[in-house]
């Protein structure tokens, strides 16, 4: 029952990554914490193994959606290039950090955050990029990555969910912003399931199936499911209009962090 669930999963979530960029960790993390609770762990680790697993799910995920992306001509891999080692960086770090925060606190963070990112998604679906502004310099988009790396691994996502709205920020259309997104998010994900794994196996988590804070059965499950389904969702994203992409992608994001929020303050 536990495969199937964690099957189920991983099809929401490889969906998710192919259409919005964001590496499936939106939907991930939600519904691996009510699993995990279901399954009576820790409410010490429930948000941190959700975290983790997520990350270590993305790597198998983002590979997909990168392929289906670099198929559509996507990804702009000069920025990839620019962002892609400070973002690895960064959610490492991260991880280590992520260890250190109670599960509570955690919550409600990842909340506040994703309501924040859908409001300025649908603000932004409201016009086009800017197509007159370009990209910052090479050492700002070091900073960016370091920055959405870090964060990345605070919210156990593969850094979509920040690097698609930086982008389109700066004139990218939100077809190449995912494209840019997925091919990213694999650098971020690898980063950081090695930093849950190891700060984990540290703070000695005392749960069955787990590599630190990655659980194997989970990351097995998601993972073959996920694969299929991001190419499926990727196909999607290229039939949509960008405006339309960008509010069902804050109405996403609205749903996941009012699901946090309520979890946490509750």
């Amino acid at each position: 029952m536990e495969i199937i669930i964690f099957l189920i999963i991983g099809a929401c979530a490889g969906f998710a990554a192919g259409l919005f960029g964001v590496g499936g960790g939106t939907i991930i993390v939600p519904l691996l914490y009510i699993v995990f609770m279901q399954m009576g762990y820790s409410p010490d680790v429930i948000m941190h193994l959700a975290l983790g697993t997520s990350l270590a799910t993305i790597v198998i995920t983002s590979i997909s959606s990168l392929m289906a992306h670099h198929k559509n001509e996507a990804v702009l891999w000069p920025v990839f290039r620019h962002l892609a080692p400070p973002m690895a960086i960064g959610c490492f770090f991260g991880a280590g950090i992520a260890g250190l925060i109670s599960g509570l606190h955690l919550q409600i963070v990842v909340g506040i955050f994703l309501i924040w990112v859908a409001y300025t998604m649908f603000i932004g679906s409201k016009k086009p990029a800017e197509q007159g502004r370009t990209l910052p310099s090479t050492g700002q988009q070091i900073a960016a990555g370091s920055g959405i790396g870090f964060a990345s691994a605070i919210f156990g996502i593969g850094g979509g969910s920040l690097t698609v709205p930086y982008l389109n920020r700066y004139g990218v259309v939100m077809q190449q912003a995912v494209g840019t997104s997925a091919a990213c998010g694999f650098p971020i994900a690898v980063a950081g399931a090695l930093g849950f794994m190891i700060f984990g196996m540290q703070a000695q988590v005392n749960v069955p199936n787990t590599i630190g804070f990655v659980h194997i059965y989970a990351f097995l499950g998601i993972s073959i499911m996920s694969f299929f389904t991001a190419k499926l969702g990727a196909k999607t994203a290229h039939a949509l209009s960008p405006q339309i992409l960008k509010k069902c992608f804050a109405v996403l994001l609205v749903i996941v962090g009012c699901f946090f929020l309520v979890k946490g303050l509750g």
